[in-house]
């Protein structure tokens, strides 16, 4: 029986770190890869990484380049700078993508690092401070800011889940739901309780220098002094290619993946911000190398006599 020919044993849609790390273990096990990504990741606006060990602090770009360069060293792993725009099944055994300038390619496997995008508020003046004192994970962002006057954007469950989390980060909150707050009576006492003041007024502009807030001015009543502000407004994913092929998704609005981030369609994976776990870049990375394994593991066993 003639097998079908594949340009690839894996593509990778994707190249943060989710990507990247599964590139890396693949190149290293022989695997032909190829890597697809648009250049437009989710911490673009970011000056700075954190929680990652030996990168703590590093910039988004320098991680980037260094990850490339170890890519660099393996001539089984080729990224090229492209959109994929639509990606199918071919067979039982394989998959298809097409980019945006109509070229295809094939591969036995296809790993979906694509990620995902935040729904940033739109607040007057916001863009502005976006990366630099505008955030949306304490866990990133959280330690230079500690014990500073911090502002929380969002309402109802998001908004009051937010506010208590960053309580390990700081005693001076403030919940801005930038419009009625639809808290219960329930939440409101908690939130009093720990020291969180709650403003429903709507938000008029986010005032700052260099990137650095300084205040929180609203339509009506007094405006307020804040060192930053962290948001919760949700996320979407940045391509629709998951739900083109099928994936079922979970209450947050990612993909619904099991052990080594496997779907419930054979030879497709899923991994980083798009998959099921805690969104940070460390974990993605794990994602991406835990994908790889498992990747491989189903090659090698297909290839036995």
């Amino acid at each position: 029986m003639t097998l079908p020919h594949f340009d690839a044993d894996v593509i990778i849609v994707g190249a943060g770190p989710a990507g990247l790390s599964a590139a890396l273990v693949l190149g290293r096990a022989c695997r032909r890869v190829l890597v697809f990504d648009h250049g437009q990741p989710r911490n673009r606006a970011t000056a700075h990484m954190h929680g990652f060990l030996s990168r703590d602090g590093i910039t988004p770009v320098e991680f980037r380049a260094a990850a490339r360069g170890d890519l660099a060293r393996y001539d089984t792993v080729r990224l090229e700078h492209a959109e994929v725009v639509d990606a199918t099944q071919v067979g039982a055994d394989g998959f298809s993508v097409t980019l945006a300038d109509a070229r295809t390619f094939t591969a036995r496997k296809l790993l979906l690092a694509t990620g995902v995008a935040d729904n940033v508020p739109d607040v007057p003046g916001l863009a502005e401070l976006y990366g630099h004192s505008v955030f949306h994970c304490p866990y990133c962002d959280g330690w230079e800011l500690r014990g500073q006057p911090l502002a929380v954007y969002g309402c109802s469950r998001r908004g009051f889940g937010l506010s208590l989390e960053l309580t390990g980060w700081s005693s001076d909150i403030v919940l801005c739901s930038d419009g009625a707050c639809q808290l219960d009576a329930g939440q409101r006492d908690k939130l009093a309780r720990n020291g969180i003041a709650v403003r429903e007024e709507k938000i008029a502009r986010l005032e700052g220098q260099d990137g650095r807030l300084e205040r929180i001015v609203f339509t009506t009543g007094e405006p307020i002094a804040r060192r930053a502000m962290f948001f919760t407004t949700g996320q979407h994913p940045c391509s629709p290619l998951a739900e083109k092929l099928g994936c079922q998704f979970n209450e947050k609005g990612t993909v619904r993946t099991g052990k080594y981030e496997t779907t419930h369609i054979p030879g497709l994976y899923v991994a980083g911000d798009a998959s099921r776990d805690v969104q940070w870049v460390v974990v993605a990375a794990a994602e991406g190398a835990e994908a790889a394994f498992s990747i491989n593991q189903d090659l090698i066993e297909a290839s036995w006599k």
